[in-house]
């Protein structure tokens, strides 16, 4: 009876754990988000090889992508090692995917790139960069030999975070959900935004339901050289920095060039 009741409890708790495991699968979430495979494919479709026509330096780019609760859920490079990459990079990458999660609605994107202005002393968001943290035990955990591998140390964990120039995008499916976000790093910000976008674009998650740019989505907003009051009004709440008159051309191009649906 003792030997029964021993298997008894045995087989209820590998019932209770193999419970748990699956629980927690379902609440990170990655399963709305591509795979290793598919972001890596698309960043590498998004810098061109090699890397080219961004208006940026023309550098090798890190991505990661994040879930709605701000879990890694990959992390790739478009290089052959990841030295190829600015290391730095990395975790910005990071830091931009979950500050576009964290700051995007359901009928709302904002970029990474669109907080600029706002974070400035005198701005609506200013001390916003200084919330929400980089958990530092995350970040930097693991042998680095796995950056940027399918087996990151960041993958499943949280990493907090606000970066507030561009390269960061919110992601939302062809339902229209928001799903998490994806942040890109390793060249110029106007760059990093550019190849955001058109990685986003490629993966078939910019489903962007609206947003503060003057096409109504998440775009990068410039100064307007018109002088267009309506305009430069605009980027004086939400703009960015020009970096480069061929970045700012790209980037004033993106909604035509790779549209919302």
């Amino acid at each position: 009876m003792r030997s029964r009741n021993t298997i008894l409890c045995i087989t209820c708790l590998a019932a209770l754990l193999c419970g748990s495991s699956t629980a927690f699968t379902q609440e990170l979430g990655c399963g709305a988000l591509p795979t290793f495979a598919q972001l890596q494919a698309a960043l590498k479709t998004a810098t061109g090889t090699p890397p080219s026509g961004n208006g940026g330096f023309n550098l090798q780019m890190w991505a990661t992508v994040v879930n709605r609760d701000g879990v890694v859920c990959g992390v790739v490079f478009t290089g052959q090692g990841r030295g190829d990459q600015w290391p730095g990079s990395r975790v910005i990458s990071a830091q931009k995917a979950n500050t576009a999660n964290a700051f995007s609605l359901p009928g709302l994107a904002l970029s990474t790139a669109n907080l600029f202005t706002a974070v400035q002393p005198g701005g609506s968001l200013f001390g916003l960069q200084h919330s929400n943290p980089v958990h530092t035990d995350n970040a930097y955990a693991g042998p680095s030999a796995s950056y940027g591998t399918d087996v990151d140390p960041l993958v499943n964990k949280k990493i907090g975070g606000v970066n507030v120039f561009g390269g960061g995008l919110a992601l939302y499916n062809a339902a229209g959900q928001l799903v998490g976000g994806l942040g890109v790093s390793g060249d110029s910000s106007c760059a990093d935004h550019n190849v955001a976008w058109k990685t986003r674009h490629a993966l078939g998650l910019n489903h962007v339901p609206g947003g503060i740019s003057a096409t109504g989505d998440d775009n990068i907003v410039y100064p307007d050289h018109s002088n267009s009051p309506k305009k430069n009004a605009l980027f004086n709440a939400w703009g960015h920095p020009e970096c480069s008159a061929a970045a700012t051309a790209v980037g004033n191009a993106l909604p035509t060039s790779h549209p919302i649906p």
